[in-house]
């Protein structure tokens, strides 16, 4: 589990196909001495398991499903990646809850400057948006961000000056695919609401405004 608060700026520095799976390694200033083979490394928000690792790098097995649910296709060699170490109990919990598990990918439509702070708009893909809150949170290449505004599945972010010199925002531009991953909260409470339906082997969720309105949760 991770909080989404960035601790390095890290870099990929290979990355190539291994029977149908990537295998990539990751330079990194984070400190690796506490670092444990088969611990957990959020790289741009996707949960990735250390396979080997030395003082400035870890490397790691990317699976075809994290491949198919995050950017990590078009990764390139030299690409900077938000690296954030699992967290501890004790760990000041600056965040929000973040597993690191990717749930799709959304595409930057605005940037522009907002005072001293940078002001973005991301399009999120349909399905994910019934996820999304005001006010709430998301995790946007690993950092752990607030929607100011959600007009449908397109939400506006800002980020302060902090934020953008210890990640990777500077890269977005206009155009610029980027992992989500909504609040874990949120899909708890969707599979709570089916109630018995959710053992229903369903491709699709039955959580509608017609099943709300049937169970007495509209008026």
């Amino acid at each position: 589990m991770f909080t989404g608060i960035i601790e390095s700026l890290g870099k990929v520095e290979s990355l190539h196909s291994v029977g149908g799976d990537i295998r990539l390694r990751i330079q990194t200033d984070l400190d690796m001495s506490d670092v444990h083979l088969g611990d957990s490394i959020a790289t741009n928000g996707i949960c990735l398991t250390v396979t080997d690792w030395g003082s400035n790098w870890y490397s790691a097995d990317v699976s075809r499903e994290s491949i198919h649910r995050s950017t990590i296709a078009d990764w390139k060699v030299g690409q900077p990646v938000n690296v954030e170490k699992a967290m501890l109990p004790t760990t000041r919990f600056g965040g929000h809850i973040v597993s690191g598990h990717v749930d799709a990918v959304g595409e930057i439509t605005i940037v522009r400057q907002d005072a001293r702070s940078l002001y973005f708009e991301v399009t999120a893909p349909v399905e994910i948006a019934k996820y999304l809150a005001e006010k709430g949170s998301v995790t946007v290449d690993g950092i752990s961000l607030t929607i100011n505004h959600l007009r449908g599945n397109i939400l506006s972010l800002n980020l302060i000056p902090h934020t953008a010199e210890r990640t990777n925002i500077s890269t977005w531009k206009t155009g610029t695919k980027v992992n989500l991953e909504v609040d874990v909260l949120a899909r708890y409470i969707e599979r709570l609401l089916l109630g018995d339906k959710a053992a229903e082997h369903k491709p699709e969720s039955k959580l509608s405004m017609e099943f709300l309105a049937a169970n007495g949760f509209l008026r």
